[in-house]
């Protein structure tokens, strides 16, 4: 029997907490060292009021970083962004699950909730600080990641484009099975996460490609007959009939090109008419993408000295140009909401989702906010994880590297678990799961 998923009610589980010797404190300290770096491009760009203004930034954190050290009381935000007066509601809500008279802290809350406030506070200590207030403190790793990952990233647009010399003359089973190689890799391209490494370098160096094979029996949930049903119906035969998939995305840098690979070739092979894509409309987890990241992408490529490459980020633009893909943010992203609480909180999101025919949901975080990061038993079916939250066909394309993961067949988590401690938060397994509309 599924539980109900909604602000006023309260679900029997348990949730994954943080602890002082997680990665948090880390990741603040490199942002605090960001700023500090920057104070001469502050002074160039601002003048005095720039290094006020990284001063101003640089007290925020410092307190911030006190306050998660030492375990005290979640805070209400203090800025003015659309999404404050939500997240003041939902620490409201964090208080009703404590006993009378406790106050959710640092050490005493969920983890997905105060990792999620950390990088809010993050954004409000910039936006206390202006005219600082739009400088991304993770823009610049973001960047390093992709120029780091360049090789790799020309082997697969190479891919890519003898994939669509060679169109016309595939068989349905040969574009499935290209389609297939393309989420691998989207898949696989999530292990470059720079919130889990802190915000070291986690560059994709070599092809995947080449490594395919080798990957495959570190797949422990693979639905891609389930994904191919849809993706196939519109190469089927009804040339007049419109699919739209949806990619939400996880991070920049190398992993945002396996996406937008396989978005091209989902579009050049006829498996779709239009693909909508969903970012952050602030900077997140350090690597997530933003519009920024999302267009600085797409002009690299374009601008690189690559034929290949730069075919690539030519057709990118002109599909973006004609609105053969579309780009949303929307704040729900950005909030520490499970997404069983859209069609509460956002509803216009929800209902944005359900005109697709099949959404990809990418990487960790994604998962974590789909199942509640909760320690659910790990033969749970995923359609019950996600409780009310079916908007379309989703599939959640994923390595593992959060200890939170369902749809397991009997035996295989506790199998694992015996015999490799970290499969779970290493990166090393990975998933392509799929729930339809029920």
């Amino acid at each position: 029997m599924e539980t109900p998923c909604s602000l006023s009610a309260k679900f029997e589980g348990s949730f994954a907490y943080y602890t002082v010797k997680d990665r948090m404190p880390q990741i603040l300290t490199k942002v605090i060292d960001t700023v500090h770096r920057n104070k001469n491009k502050f002074l160039e760009l601002h003048g005095e009021e720039g290094i006020e203004a990284e001063k101003k930034a640089l007290s925020f954190f410092s307190k911030l970083r006190n306050e998660m050290q030492t375990d005290k009381p979640i805070l209400p935000l203090t800025d003015e962004w659309p999404d404050t007066q939500i997240w003041n509601q939902y620490l409201d809500y964090q208080k009703t699950l404590l006993s009378d008279g406790e106050e959710p802290s640092w050490f005493r809350s969920p983890w997905l909730y105060v990792e999620c406030y950390l990088y809010r506070r993050i954004q409000e200590g910039l936006w206390l600080s202006p005219p600082v207030s739009e400088y991304d403190v993770f823009r610049d790793v973001k960047n390093q990641s992709f120029f780091q990952s360049q090789q790799a990233i020309l082997a697969l647009c190479s891919h890519l484009q003898e994939i669509k010399g060679k169109v016309n003359v595939l068989s349905n089973d040969e574009v499935r099975d290209e389609i297939y190689k393309l989420v691998q890799v989207s898949l696989w391209g999530n292990r470059c996460d720079l919130s889990i490494s802190g915000g070291q370098d986690n560059s994709q160096k070599t092809s995947i490609l080449s490594s395919l094979e080798d990957f495959q029996a570190f797949i422990l949930v693979d639905d891609m007959n389930s994904v191919w049903n849809i993706l196939s119906k519109n190469r089927d035969g009804n040339t007049e009939s419109r699919t739209r998939v949806d990619i939400v995305l996880d991070n920049a840098g190398f992993e945002l090109v396996t996406d937008l690979v396989l978005a091209d070739a989902i579009m050049s092979l006829g498996l779709a008419t239009e693909v909508h894509f969903h970012g952050k409309v602030m900077p997140w987890y350090v690597s997530d993408t933003t519009k920024h990241d999302f267009d600085w992408t797409v002009q690299q490529c374009l601008a690189i000295n690559n034929k290949w490459m730069s075919k690539c980020g030519q057709t990118w633009k002109e599909n973006l140009k004609k609105r053969r893909w579309v780009y949303h943010e929307h704040l729900f992203w950005t909030l520490p909401h499970e997404y069983c609480t859209m069609a509460e909180v956002a509803p216009d999101l929800y209902t944005e989702l359900q005109k697709s025919d099949l959404v990809f949901f990418k990487g960790d975080l994604n998962y974590r906010k789909l199942t509640g990061d909760r320690k659910w038993d790990f033969i749970v079916p995923f359609s019950q994880a996600l409780r009310s939250f079916h908007p379309a066909p989703l599939c959640s394309v994923r390595t593992l590297k959060a200890d939170v993961q369902v749809g397991l067949q009997t035996g295989v988590g506790e199998r694992l678990t015996a015999t490799d401690t970290d499969w779970l938060i290493s990166g090393k397994y990975g998933i392509i799961q799929f729930s339809p509309v029920v």
